[in-house]
Order: structure tokens, then C-alpha cells, then sequence
């Protein structure tokens, strides 16, 4: 009953008003005709559309509180999924009309049309520790630790600062939109793909201004090529791996961050906003913020995306400044970006991204300059509440007042709105007479509605259950595997037959280890090698005697031979000390380093 005719009907009169057709049209604005029609049994358009579609109206009720509730635990139903979930709700219903396939592909687009309530979105994946579930409580947390920083009135905001460190990939361009001949079936495009990563560090303050960056190269030593353009103030450093480690974030602290905004804060203190990554957190870098008033604030895990300035407002608009250098060269005849082109390219893409209005709009966007936590708490939203069932069963069932009975109660969703729409049927039952027997229709259909929309949504519970338990009975069946060694030889290839084969002698070999002597263990009983029959073929592996000391191979085999040896057989002369040079090369390989915090 949701046409405006039927709605019509069902309302009260006025006072004093007849209960005509020509009155009720004249109230509401729908034609006598309509109401005479409708009252009279006729069926409206949106009702004979609905015995037309795939699922019922409480169907498809159904369907829209299961899909809210997915997105809600933060796993959203993708479209191409909607028909399957259809079918999963047909499929309950009676063998006369239970359809035998899943409706048409385009069937949730249609689906959409008619609950304008949901939304088609292309969504990106995300880590689960970044999902709003898991970091809403320590984003409220940090608010409240920094906001007790930042109102201290010896914080200004020139003295406020984030650094973050980003990677640029040299060469890799994103899809564009070109104009070209209608004939053209090409939809890509010929570039030199590189996908060397460079890091930059960078640091933006409160009030617009940007540090001089430090540029990591991935290597292990300096290049001249590599510096060509005029960069007067930067700083540049090398990493094998290309990313920041404890050393370069010390440098980067006291010969970047320290000579750059020691005169402008004035004896003042300092605040360093980073993440928490463990090179940040240093003993050294603790001793050198400590004795340089410097206050060394760490961003909670897993929330930088949406508390950090640097990749809230500044990194994307640097990357898209730079891709569109790198399609300037391009256009210029360059097909590869090297490292050497990195600076040419990446400083005037800087010069473009890090600009004062980008940078106070990151800051605002944090919620940190102006200090307003509700900017980053009103895009995240607050985890659902614990689901609670109540038992109808423990409801008590009684009759409502005459005053109580509304005239059109809503569908109901809980089990205490069954219970209460139970009540009036009953009531009405009692009263029954022409005046009633409508009001006695509506509440069945009403109760009708309720049930078909609970059916519905169990199937679609039972269908997420049953995928939730097979995907459950396969993860048992890793677990329960052992991880061993079946096959050992570099560039051996087995067949699945022959790890089956392998898999059948490892277990008999285990089976007969275990049928040994009952009791304690000897410390000194001979350990057999964990390694299959089928792997005696293989050749040995000779090394070097520093090279076994550092894989512990060696330690390895001196206490498997004192193991195998008798009481009464004499112990073995020490083995010799290695070379000079090898121990000094061992000496090496293992240089100081400063400890790092851990991370939470």
C-alpha cells in the first residue's frame, strides 16, 4: 500500500468530513476514480510491475539489509554477485514457483533503480588494518594526545612540522583520455616502462612551508650523471634497497630537518609529526630530538592515510605533477626516464605540488591546523554495535488498548514489533466487524511481509555460513599439513604424481621413526637428517669453510659427530681457529647498528 490511493483510503477523515470519495479526493488530490478503483480491489501499476519482477518487495528488503550490513563489517557486496544472492533467496521458496535460474546479468542495475537508498561506487582494496573499524578508536585517541600538544601556547604553527618519505617510480604513466581516429582500435599507447623506485623525504610545516628534500638513490654509490640539474640545498644519499634506513634517517634529522628550522623557531620547541616506522625512532635520533628541544610525535599505525598532511594533501598532487613531466619528455623524443632525468623531472614537479595552499589545505584536511578533529571523524565512520537477537519466545503476549492500535503500523523487523503487531490482530479478531475487517487485512499482510522478509534474510545468512564453512574446511586442511622438505635440487621439477609419491615415502618414513623405543629420550641420540629418501640422488654441496661458519652449517655438524660418537671412543682434538682473514671478513659482514624501537 504505498500508491497515494491506497494511502488515501487508509488515512483518517477529518472532523466533520464524510467519508465520500469526492471528500477523500478532494483532501488528498487523487481522482475519485482512483479511489473507487483501488477500493473496489483494482491494483495499482507499481503492484502489477511487482508480480512481474524476480523477488517480492520483502524479497528484495531482504536483500538491501543484508547488503548494508555487509558494507557496514566493511566488506561491501560486489554487483556481479547480486543475481547469485537473488537466486539463494528464490531458491526457498515452493517447488511451484521456484525459478530455475538466476536472473539476468542486468537485473541489479534494475535492482538499483528501485532502492534509491543504495549506491554503486568503485571502491579500492585496503589493507584490514587501515579499515575504519580498526582504527576508529586510535584516531579519537589521537586527537586527544596532540590536541593537548598543539594548544600548548609555545607551539606555533611555523614550528610544526610532518615528514614522511614517498616513492616516485621513474617511469610508469597512468591511462589517459586522447582523441583519435574513430577507426583506431588501440587503447593503449608505446612508453618506456621503468619501474625503478627513487625515495624522497619531505617535510611540510604548519604554516605552508616546505623543507629542501633528501633524494635516496637505489645504489650503492654516487653517480655524477645523476646530479646535472642545479639543485642548490638538497641532499642525497644512497640505500641498496632504495628505501630509508637508520643511518640516512639520523643525517636526514640533523643535516635537513635541524639547520633549516633551528633559526626559525627561536630557542622555541620543535614538533616533528612522522609514522611509526622503526628508522624514525632511533636511539640516536631519541637523544638528538631530546638534547634540540625537539618534541617527536608518532602517528598511531595504520592511520596515515588519513592523519598524516603529507599523504592526505601533498604526495598526490607531487605524483600527478610528475607523471606529467614524464609525458613532457616523451612528447620530446625521451622513451626511458633514467635516474638520470629523475631530478630535471622531479623538481619542477615539486615546484608545482608543494605549493602554501596545498599544504594548509593538508593540514585542515588532518584536522590538526585549525584543530578540529570533526574534519577526519566525519569520514569515519563509527564501527557497528554488536548485533542482539531477542527471543520472541520470552515476549510477553498480551492486548493493546483500543487508543494503542495505530492505524497503519510499518513492517515489522524485530522480533518485538512481531510480537506487538500479534497483539492487534488478536485484538482484532475479538472486534470483528465490517469497520475492523480491513484494518484485520492490513495487519496479516503486514505480518505476511514480516515472515517473507525474515525467510529471505535467513537463506541469504545460510549462503554466507556455507561459504564461510567450505572455505573454513579448506584452511584445516592446510593447517594440518606439515611443511616438509619433499623434493631438494635446484631447478628440480616434480610432477604432482611424484610430490604424491614423495609426500607417501615421507609418511611411512615417520611412521617407522615413530615405532622406536618407548621412554625418555637420550640428549645424545643420533638425529637423522629431515630429508626424504628420493633426495640421495643429489649431489653434495661443497663450500667454504667461512661460508659454512655463517650459515651454521658448521656448528650444525660438530654436534651432530659429537652425538654419534661413544663413551668410550676419545673426544675429538678442538678444531683449529679460522684464517685471520676470514674472521676479519666475518667481522665485517656484521656492522653496528642503532637499535630500533619496535613497533606497535
Amino acid at each position: 500500500m504505498s500508491d497515494r490511493a491506497s494511502k488515501a483510503l487508509v488515512g483518517a477523515s477529518l472532523p466533520g468530513e464524510p467519508r465520500t470519495y469526492d471528500a477523500i479526493s478532494k483532501r488528498s488530490g487523487v481522482p475519485s476514480s482512483t479511489l473507487f478503483y483501488r477500493d473496489h480491489g483494482r491494483r495499482s501499476r507499481e503492484e502489477k510491475a511487482q508480480s512481474q519482477q524476480y523477488l517480492t518487495p520483502a524479497e528484495e528488503k531482504a536483500l538491501v539489509m543484508y547488503m548494508k550490513q555487509m558494507a557496514d563489517l566493511g566488506n561491501p557486496v560486489r554487483i556481479k554477485y547480486i543475481p547469485s544472492l537473488a537466486f539463494s533467496i528464490a531458491c526457498r521458496r515452493s517447488t511451484t514457483n521456484r525459478p530455475t535460474k538466476p536472473p539476468h546479468r542486468n537485473w541489479a542495475q534494475a535492482f538499483q533503480k528501485r532502492h534509491p537508498e543504495l549506491k554503486s561506487r568503485r571502491m579500492k582494496a585496503m589493507d584490514w588494518k587501515r579499515h575504519e573499524i580498526n582504527i576508529y578508536d586510535k584516531i579519537l585517541h589521537w586527537f586527544e594526545v596532540i590536541g593537548t600538544v598543539l594548544k600548548d601556547s609555545a607551539i606555533l604553527p611555523e614550528n610544526v612540522y610532518n615528514m614522511d618519505e614517498t616513492g616516485v617510480m621513474l617511469c610508469m604513466l597512468n591511462s589517459v583520455k586522447v582523441l583519435v581516429s574513430k577507426d583506431d582500435r588501440r587503447d593503449y599507447r608505446g612508453a618506456g616502462v621503468k619501474r625503478t623506485t627513487v625515495t624522497a623525504i619531505e617535510c611540510i610545516s604548519a604554516n605552508g612551508r616546505s623543507l629542501l628534500p633528501m633524494i635516496i638513490w637505489p645504489a650503492t654509490t654516487h653517480r655524477s650523471n645523476w646530479t646535472t640539474f642545479p639543485t642548490p640545498g638538497w641532499h642525497y644519499a644512497c640505500s641498496e634497497s632504495g628505501y630509508t634506513d637508520s643511518k640516512i634517517s639520523f643525517e636526514w634529522l640533523k643535516r635537513v630537518f635541524d639547520p633549516q628550522t633551528r633559526g626559525q623557531a627561536n630557542n622555541k620547541p620543535r614538533v616533528l609529526i612522522s609514522d611509526g616506522f622503526g628508522t624514525h625512532e632511533t636511539l640516536e635520533v631519541l637523544e638528538f630530538c631530546f638534547e634540540n628541544n625537539i618534541l617527536l610525535c608518532r602517528l598511531p599505525s595504520h592511520t596515515t592515510h588519513k592523519l598524516q598532511p603529507c599523504d592526505v594533501g601533498v604526495f598526490a598532487p607531487l605524483k600527478e605533477a610528475y607523471r606529467d613531466e614524464v609525458d613532457r619528455l616523451f612528447r620530446g623524443g625521451i622513451n626511458t626516464i633514467g635516474k638520470e632525468h629523475f631530478i630535471s623531472v622531479y623538481s619542477p614537479a615539486r615546484e608545482r605540488a608543494f605549493t602554501k595552499r596545498n599544504i594548509t589545505s593538508a593540514w585542515a584536511a588532518c584536522g590538526l591546523f585549525p584543530f578540529n578533529p570533526d574534519r577526519v571523524m566525519r569520514k569515519t565512520p563509527k564501527p557497528p554495535p554488536l548485533l542482539t537477537v531477542s527471543i520472541a519466545a520470552d515476549m510477553e503476549v498480551g492486548l493493546c488498548q483500543q487508543e494503542e492500535v495505530p492505524q497503519t503500523p510499518v513492517t515489522p523487523v524485530t522480533a518485538e514489533a512481531i510480537m506487538s503487531l500479534h497483539n492487534l490482530i488478536k485484538q482484532d479478531t475479538y472486534t470483528l466487524d465490517e469497520t475492523s475487517m480491513p484494518r484485520l487485512q492490513r495487519h496479516i499482510q503486514k505480518l505476511a511481509k514480516a515472515g517473507q522478509t525474515s525467510i529471505a534474510y535467513r537463506a541469504l545468512l545460510e549462503e554466507q555460513n556455507s561459504l564461510l564453512t567450505s572455505i573454513n574446511d579448506e584452511a584445516k586442511t592446510r593447517r594440518s599439513t606439515k611443511s616438509v622438505v619433499l623434493g631438494k635440487g635446484q631447478g628440480k621439477v616434480m610432477s604432482f604424481e611424484d610430490i604424491e609419491e614423495a609426500r607417501r615415502k615421507r609418511a611411512e618414513k615417520d611412521a617407522t621413526k615413530g615405532k622406536g623405543k618407548r621412554g625418555r629420550k637420550r640428549k645424545n641420540t643420533v638425529v637423522e637428517a629431515d630429508e626424504p629418501d628420493t633426495e640421495a640422488e643429489a649431489e653434495p654441496e661443497v663450500a667454504h669453510p667461512a661460508k659454512k661458519m655463517m650459515t651454521g652449517k658448521r656448528r650444525g655438524s660438530r654436534k651432530r659427530q659429537s652425538a654419534i660418537q661413544d663413551t668410550d671412543e676419545p673426544e675429538p682434538a678442538p678444531e683449529p681457529d679460522p684464517d685471520p682473514e676470514v674472521a676479519q671478513t666475518l667481522e665485517v659482514l656484521v656492522p653496528r647498528r642503532a637499535p630500533v624501537a619496535r613497533m606497535y
